[in-house]
């Protein structure tokens, strides 16, 4: 009988493949295989030529992006010296996690697909589609596809003779398993020494703690939007970057809410542990320091303020020993209770922190072993550069819009890492932040000659600052920008800036204030009253288009707005006109860089 082996590879951006792929891996237990749960980059590719039985569940990100824990993967999967049978003994299916509100849905798992087969994998069942936009998000495809990859797989992997499928009334062993220490030793604070992490190229397993030199309000006071212009200082961390990359921001709890949890589940803070795997094998987490304190723990790794997922509900149900709550859990975990635990859950954005208060039995009976298996880990926040090293050397500067809203709930919502990052102070001393530097989706071109147009509405801005500081010090000018905002006088960032620039002939500025008057404006109107001038950079200038911001409706408004130009001034076809812009595209002479 063939062994039974699966393993399970994932593909994640803001943690909800490996959530879902955890999900699988516990399942496969279940069904008494001998299972592995990997990131893509984490496991050496060149043995996937030998793994019989393989799951994906892969992250669609950006504009059809793979996550960043699958891009070394994804480049040799596509190397073209591949042989076409490599994968000849492989049984394989794909899941897919996407948002259809973005052009690219589920690009990555359908590539994925696809050349799998190409590699000579054969499919056991046709590519999954999740979709974060559905009602029940992706778990309205993602429960009837489980139901079907059982039904296929164990026909052909049979269960061993005597064995049956182990129950839901069983609770799996915890992953790893917390020891607590006598003794404190030295080092046990969990924060990695500065010299330590300054010996290391900045990255997300050794971030540069870097200090904030100024943290701005660049909203009138009186404007519901609190926008920061943040500064930090990255002397000797070895950080270089251009313009469009992107620096990735490691945050961290709020303190009431740690001291709150900690509470609840009747921890001390000041107590240190190390970490044991329940299987051989099973890595440790690369982001946790060993020994670790319980305050380090809570602070800087769990997640304690996301919405929680339903394998949340689930796993905390098992350690209720109030009827009452145990069923209610039951219930939010089952496939019948997905409507309720939207409405208790997702439409309010009730954090972790917030259902373990209103379950307090339960909360005060979770075992501590269990806990890395209950809560993800932080995950780290992506904000455009928004300055140029050779403007500013050794700084690097983010536009930030600090997250706040209302839902039913009583207490506003808010951001983790942008509420954090609003409240630090350089006057409360020595601030620091963890941070790291990665390359961004937007190249500018390298020919000093071509012009660039930037359309930045809001915060989408910040990218095009760096780029246009970087472009003044090379003395580079066609530099078209338009910006989009509220109110000339409350959200104008950057504008005396500007102004500057355009009085110095390096910069040409479009605005649109959408407020300043009775009809909204907004950049896509000033892009068509500018047609003649965007057809002629583009036609005669070989400029290049840059889009950044938002991405509910704006880019459908820009991309309309431009095919409109291209009709009037290029006198083409509405065919033709979508074409041209496609062309633009796969030249990368359109480029855009949008989050939701």
């Amino acid at each position: 009988m063939a062994e039974r082996k699966l393993l399970v590879l994932f593909g994640s951006q803001t943690g909800t493949a490996q959530d879902t792929a955890e999900r699988i891996g516990r399942e496969a237990k279940r069904r008494r295989f001998h299972c592995r749960v990997e990131a893509l980059d984490s496991y050496p590719v060149a043995q996937l030529i030998q793994e019989l039985l393989v799951v994906f569940v892969c992250a669609t990100t950006g504009q059809g992006d793979p996550p960043d824990n699958m891009k070394n993967f994804w480049r040799f999967i596509f190397r073209k010296n591949l042989p076409p049978a490599s994968l000849c003994q492989m049984d394989y299916a794909v899941l897919g996690l996407g948002d259809s509100s973005y052009p690219k849905f589920n690009f990555v798992a359908k590539k994925l697909h696809k050349r799998l087969q190409q590699l000579g994998a054969s499919p056991i069942l046709p590519v999954a589609l999740g979709d974060d936009q559905h009602d029940l998000g992706p778990d309205a495809v993602v429960d009837p596809w489980l139901l079907d990859l059982w039904g296929r797989i164990l026909p052909l992997y049979p269960l061993p003779p005597g064995l049956g499928i182990i129950g839901p009334d069983v609770l799996l062993p915890s992953k790893f398993t917390l020891h607590f220490l006598e003794e404190r030793p030295r080092g046990c604070g969990g924060d990695q020494s500065r010299q330590e992490a300054a010996r290391q190229p900045p990255s997300e397993l050794h971030p540069f703690a870097a200090q904030v030199v100024s943290n701005l309000r660049v909203t009138a006071e009186s404007h519901f939007q609190d926008v920061r212009l943040i500064e930090f200082d990255v002397t000797g961390s070895g950080i270089e970057c251009s313009a469009g990359d992107v620096v990735m921001i490691q945050p961290r709890n709020a303190p009431e809410d740690v001291q709150q949890f900690c509470q609840l589940l009747r921890l001390d803070p000041g107590r240190c542990f190390v970490l044991k795997p329940s299987e051989p094998g099973t890595p440790l987490p690369a982001h946790l320091p060993q020994p670790c304190t319980v305050q380090h723990l809570v602070a800087c790794y769990l997640d304690i303020s996301c919405v929680p997922r339903r394998s949340f509900f689930e796993l905390l149900a098992w350690f209720s020993p109030s009827e009452l709550e145990r069923e209610k859990l039951q219930e939010f975990s089952s496939a019948q209770g997905q409507e309720e635990l939207y409405s208790y859950c997702n439409r309010p954005r009730r954090s972790t922190l917030e259902v373990l208060c209103d379950f307090p039995h339960t909360t005060c009976a979770v075992p501590l072993d269990y806990l890395l298996d209950l809560i993800p880990r932080i995950q780290p926040r992506a904000f455009s550069i928004a300055s140029s090293m050779l403007a500013l050397p050794n700084r690097l500067q983010i536009l930030l819009a600090v997250v706040q809203y209302k839902t039913r709930l009583s207490k506003p919502r808010r951001g983790l890492c942008s509420t954090w990052l609003a409240s630090l102070s350089p006057q409360q001393g020595d601030v620091r932040v963890p941070l790291w530097v990665k390359r961004g989706g937007m190249k500018f071109p390298a020919e000093p000659d071509t012009p660039i147009i930037m359309i930045g509405p809001g915060t989408g801005v910040a990218p095009f600052r760096a780029a246009i500081q970087e472009r003044v010090a090379h003395g580079r000018k066609g530099n078209y920008l338009f910006f989009g905002c509220r109110q000339k006088s409350k959200d104008f960032y950057c504008g005396a800036e500007w102004q500057e620039l355009v009085k110095s002939g390096h910069l040409m500025l479009f605005t649109a204030f959408s407020r300043d008057q009775e009809e909204k404006i907004y950049v896509q109107h000033r892009i068509r009253q500018n047609k003649g001038l965007v057809w002629d950079l583009l036609s005669r200038g070989n400029a290049h288009i840059y889009l950044a911001g938002n991405a509910k409706q704006m880019p459908a408004a820009i991309a309309d707005a431009l095919k409109s130009v291209f009709q009037f001034e290029g006198d083409l076809s509405p065919s033709e006109a979508e074409e041209y812009l496609t062309a633009l595209e796969r030249s990368h002479r359109f480029q855009m860089e949008t989050w939701s």
